[in-house]
């Protein structure tokens, strides 16, 4: 349930300081979420990257459906991805949740240090 809790916040804190802040506010929702609520282990990192890789690959699809795909095809042709937009989707994604995903260990470990907890 903690976890299930922690990717919904996520999403909705990220989506909501994305609106008004550069693509590194999934950092702060992500920090802020493991300090706030902390998991265990390797959970402090998968958590917040599945639940950013997953905010970003969904509002890169509504950003990029509107008109067919169109930028999205060209950047995969760009980028050595053979035209495959789902992997620059799927890309999309992995960056983000890597950012998240160290955020989330960093506010986990800060929660740690400042309750003496090891």
């Amino acid at each position: 349930m903690k976890t299930f809790i922690n990717i919904i916040l996520n999403i909705v804190i990220a989506f909501l300081l994305g609106l008004f802040l550069p693509w590194w506010s999934v950092m702060i929702a992500s920090f802020v979420m493991g300090a706030i609520i902390g998991l265990k282990k390797a959970s402090s990192f998968f958590v917040p990257f599945l639940a950013i890789a997953l905010l970003w690959v969904v509002n890169a699809w509504f950003l990029a459906q509107p008109n067919d795909f169109t930028m999205t095809k060209k950047i995969a042709v760009l980028l050595p991805l053979e035209g495959n937009t789902f992997l620059l989707f799927l890309i999309t994604g992995v960056v983000g949740g890597i950012a998240a995903g160290v955020a989330g260990v960093f506010g986990n470990q800060c929660k740690q240090l400042i309750s003496g907890k090891k």
